[in-house]
Order: C-alpha cells, then structure tokens, then sequence
C-alpha cells in the first residue's frame, strides 16, 4: 500500500488528490522542500493547473521504517560519505509504479540530457525520477530498478533535486498545449540543432540600434532564410560541435548535413 505523503510534500506541488489527466510526475527525494518555489509558478504551474501536468513531490523517508528514518549507509568496502540504501528506493518505485512509468534516475553517470531527451520524455505517460544525494545510490538500483539515468552537465551540485527540476521544466514545455502555441518550442535553441536566431520587439530603432530591415519587411520567405542564417552563424560561433552532429532526421536541411 502506498504511504500518505506529509502534508509539507504535498504543499510543495499539489494540493488535494491527483488530477489523473495529463502526464504524471512522480519526484521522489531527500530534500522536497527544495521544490517549493520553481514549480509553483510560470509555465509548469500552469500546465499544472490545466490538468496537462500531474505532479507530486515525495519525500524518500515516508518509505523507512526505522525510528530515524534512515536513507543512506555507510560504502561497502570504506571510503567517504553515505550511499543511498535500496529497501526504500525500491519500496517507493514499485509502489508508485505501473506498466507505463518510465524510472528516470539523476546522476552525473547518466546520459547528457538535452533537447531530444526532453523530447523523447514529454511522450511518455508517467515519470518517476530519482534525485541522488550524498554519495549516489546503492549499484543495485541502477541494475534493477531504473529505466535511464541523466545527467545534466558536467559539474557537481549538492543533490538531484536541481537536475530533477530544469528536467521537469524542459519536459512540460513540451506537453501539447502548454505553451499555448505548439509551434513555440520547434523554434526554440537545440530544437532544430542549432542555437536560436535573434529575436527584436519594438520599438524598430532603441539609441541608435536598430532593428534589421529584413524583419520589418514583411517578406515572410526572406525572413525565414534570415533566420536560418543567423541560427547557423550563432551556432558555428557558440556551439560548433552541434554543426559537427548535423541536424536531426526531421530538420529541413536533414540529418548529417553540413552547413
């Protein structure tokens, strides 16, 4: 049977029952009041609010069953810190589980997340992402438990939590109807394999800067090939090893082309 959650973790993200519609999110973590804040508000707020988004943030000790509650050991073997014990990361994943979740694991061993992760995740129907902590998690819940394991970057945080929430974020804004019109995010940095394309709003001329006459034009087929310009210009100067992968199969100019 499932543990209740605190009244705090619920607090973070939802109140009252779940909406059973849209995709679901299961977070589970040592540090749930690190969620209170970023995604209470902006886009995943109302993609929450919606029903698009069903998301609940547990906390790991509601799954112990000593007096202290007690997540994390000491390593096998010696060495420093606290490894993250099995019993309740498997008792809370099976109970929270169903045919169709997909267990996410956060850890700087993982996969680099990117856009097509974030792509590949928005079409699944229901998440349970582990936040590591301390010094990881046992090895055996790498093996038997989890589906994939992400990471974010190549640098060292304090916890999963941070990772889980920019995952959670990138993810959402691909849900359909979220960000109100679906063709905002094909535009977006990384969606096409390149870098984004400058942006202007008025007024057409700020200080002497101006904005290009391209844009002012109304000619929607040179504004186009502007963009795509600027997009693969930006790209080579920032990013050069996007150009060196090429665009995805579905891009215009095709997959492996060269620019």
């Amino acid at each position: 049977m499932r543990p209740e959650s605190s009244g705090l973790v619920n607090a973070v993200v939802v109140a009252g029952e779940r909406t059973g519609v849209g995709m679901k999110i299961d977070v589970l973590t040592t540090f749930p009041e690190m969620f209170s804040g970023p995604l209470d508000s902006s886009i995943v707020q109302r993609a929450r609010s919606e029903g698009r988004l069903d998301l609940v943030i547990h906390n790991l000790r509601v799954w112990t069953h000593d007096r202290h509650k007690t997540v994390d050991d000491r390593p096998f073997g010696g060495g420093a810190g606290m490894v993250l014990k099995v019993e309740p990361i498997f008792e809370a994943v099976e109970s929270l589980s169903s045919p169709s979740t997909r267990v996410i694991l956060v850890a700087p061993t993982g996969r680099l997340f990117n856009q097509k992760t974030a792509g590949e995740l928005s079409k699944e129907a229901h998440l349970v992402i582990l936040c590591g902590a301390y010094e990881g998690f046992d090895q055996r819940i790498h093996d038997e438990l989890v589906d994939e394991e992400v990471s974010i970057g190549d640098f060292v945080l304090t916890n999963g939590a941070l990772p889980a929430m920019a995952i959670i974020d990138a993810v959402t804004r691909l849900l359909p109807g979220v960000l109100g019109d679906d063709e905002s995010a094909k535009d977006e940095s990384f969606t096409t394999g390149l870098l984004e394309y400058p942006q202007y709003t008025r007024p057409a001329e700020f200080r002497g800067l101006k904005v290009p006459d391209v844009l002012l034009s109304g000619n929607h087929s040179e504004i186009a090939k502007w963009r795509k310009e600027q997009a693969v210009a930006r790209t080579r100067e920032r990013r050069p090893d996007l150009l060196e992968r090429g665009l995805p199969e579905d891009g215009k100019t095709g997959s492996g082309s060269k620019f």
